[in-house]
């Protein structure tokens, strides 16, 4: 199996995490997941502007998020399976980590793992499926299940 992410940060702020730890993540997600053959997926780093608006057109949310996940469908079957884009506000990030006492680092990793199972069609819509996509990034990042998905300490849900 083999992972190829192409990674942008357009926002103007630097990237919290190293290439390699994220392709390591995407393998192990994969791995987990059972995907077999090459896959792709692109993940941007952004602003609070950008995903606002994004949030706007595809969620009707008219406000920032941490993370947001668009899967694709890669019907001709050439080349590698695109899974889809993720995209993280570090802006979000930022705040986040500044109200929660998290590294910016840890919580990268944590949303990018979360976008990428949402690649692979989880969700977290019921309780059920809230608590394997708990597991999941666990598993993925082998970390406790409380730091995969923790009680909100703050006012803020985890992850959107």
């Amino acid at each position: 199996m083999t992972v190829m992410l192409a990674i942008r940060n357009a926002s103007g702020r630097r990237a919290p995490c190293r290439r390699a730890t994220l392709e390591r993540i995407a393998e192990k997600v994969c791995e987990i997941e059972k995907v077999r053959g090459a896959v792709e997926a692109s993940l941007l780093f952004c602003t609070d502007p950008f995903i606002q608006e994004l949030n706007k057109t595809y969620r009707k949310k008219n406000k920032p998020t941490d993370v947001l996940s668009f899967a694709q469908d890669n019907p001709t079957n050439k080349g590698p399976r695109v899974l889809g884009d993720i995209v993280i506000s570090l802006e979000t990030v930022e705040r986040h980590c500044a109200e929660t006492g998290d590294s910016s680092r840890s919580e990268v990793e944590l949303l990018f793992c979360h976008g990428l199972l949402h690649l692979l069609g989880h969700d977290h819509a019921s309780d059920e499926a809230k608590a394997l996509m708990a597991a999941r990034q666990a598993e993925c990042l082998g970390i406790p299940l409380e730091a995969a998905w923790p009680a909100a300490k703050t006012r803020r849900k985890r992850p959107s």
